[in-house]
């Protein structure tokens, strides 16, 4: 089973083994750990947004034109930036380390 490290926003690393092909949002969701995820997973908001770490970033695919456009208006955007819901844990990415932004933008709310 593979496993992936969660690192919260206070700096506290979860590692967490999880079946693999389900998304980091799902994941976090199922190990409480503190993701917003407001559209469930629809890729129709940005809550969802994690930095991942840049040793693994170009492991990953690359994201969805739609992927690109919500994560325009997430906050704290960065060139490591990348939606939870889009990303499924597989055994390649056994040890993916993820960041929790400090703070999200919902904009079903606004």
């Amino acid at each position: 089973m593979p496993k992936m490290i969660f690192v919260e926003a206070d700096g506290n690393r979860r590692e967490i083994a999880a079946e693999a092909g389900r998304s980091v949002l799902e994941i976090a969701h199922a190990n409480n750990i503190d993701i917003e995820g407001a559209c469930e997973g629809a890729l129709a908001c940005s809550t969802c947004h994690v930095v991942v770490d840049q040793d693994w970033f170009e492991r990953l695919p690359a994201p969805s034109e739609d992927e690109e456009d919500m994560l325009d208006l997430a906050f704290g955007l960065t060139r490591w930036s990348r939606l939870g819901c889009q990303l499924e844990l597989t055994a390649e990415l056994d040890g993916l380390v993820v960041e929790l932004p400090t703070e999200t933008r919902n904009l079903l709310l606004e």
